[in-house]
């Protein structure tokens, strides 16, 4: 991993605190989603799309020229839980597919402030277990998830584990948001340099999540949650993020537990590098993701 931010990088950082689109003080839900689904980047060369819905669930399946049937990729998309879509985030599940190569399977799980907690935890394990039911091995899946994604795949994994579900392969958590609490100090230490996630645009996406919910609920939070007994797990942040610590504490609790864990920090980055081609960080992680994938893998 290099030590210092790529030119690209800080030049995309300088773009997006000048934008400021997400970074603001106000949620605007209806622009922030009409938004994020304008700007969506296509689907590189290679890459097939197909959506569908089954058993009241909105998927879309990912596929790349080199993808192997063997094995693949449940991903749950980010947007604080009440943004995103299959559409903001194909190109970059297209992206996963390919360095992985391994077919994705993207959920469109439903959004708060229509369906706060447990909807989408709801959601994400009812597509779990349809891989299941559909003569999956378990061992042949690996969930992915950025942002608030990456909680719902911890969140996730928390409530298999309690129903004594099996357990997939590992999980990959791009940036993800694990504590709705906002209790860790990078939200104060890191304010000034994230050029894209604000703690007052995320306040109101943590209530409208949790509803009527103690926002430190484990499968809200799940940070806080019993982290013994799950898959191994690949986590990526940047250093330039006010969810840093959501991050870092993870891996401690994570190791704490006895669970093996990777975490890779990348200097100067902001929040789902992953997301973006243009910097060359984004490559260099999708690269260790799926190295990380073909060590997990039976």
């Amino acid at each position: 991993m290099r030590d210092q931010p790529s030119p690209e990088m800080q030049a995309m950082a300088e773009l997006l605190r000048a934008n400021g689109i997400f970074n603001g003080g106000t949620l605007d839900v209806a622009a922030l989603r009409s938004g994020m689904n304008d700007g969506a980047l296509p689907l590189p060369e290679g890459a097939t799309r197909s959506d569908f819905e089954r058993d009241g669930l909105k998927l879309t399946h990912i596929g790349s020229a080199d993808a192997r049937s063997d094995r693949g990729i449940l991903y749950f998309h980010g947007g604080g839980y009440v943004l995103g879509s299959l559409d903001s985030h194909a190109e970059l599940m297209a992206r996963v597919a390919s360095a992985c190569r391994a077919p994705v399977l993207g959920l469109d799980y439903r959004l708060a402030p229509e369906h706060p907690y447990p909807a989408a935890v709801d959601d994400a394990v009812a597509s779990y277990e349809r891989l299941l039911d559909q003569g999956i091995a378990p061992e042949a899946i690996v969930l992915a998830g950025d942002s608030a994604g990456g909680g719902l795949v911890l969140a996730c994994l928390l409530a298999l584990k309690q129903a004594g579900k099996p357990l997939p392969a590992g999980a990959i958590l791009f940036s993800p948001w694990t504590d709705l609490t906002a209790s860790g100090a990078s939200t104060d230490n890191r304010a000034a340099v994230d050029p894209m996630v604000s703690a007052a645009l995320l306040a109101p996406m943590a209530a409208h999540y949790a509803g009527a919910t103690d926002a430190g609920t484990p499968l809200i939070s799940p940070l806080f949650g019993e982290l013994n007994d799950l898959p191994p797990l690949l986590i990526q942040v940047g250093d330039h993020e006010i969810l840093l610590d959501d991050s870092t504490r993870l891996a401690q609790r994570a190791e704490a537990a006895d669970v093996d864990v990777t975490l890779e920090i990348y200097p100067g980055a902001f929040h789902v590098f992953q997301s973006m081609p243009q910097v060359p960080e984004s490559a260099e992680a999708l690269a260790t993701a799926a190295a990380f994938f073909d060590r997990v893998m039976p």
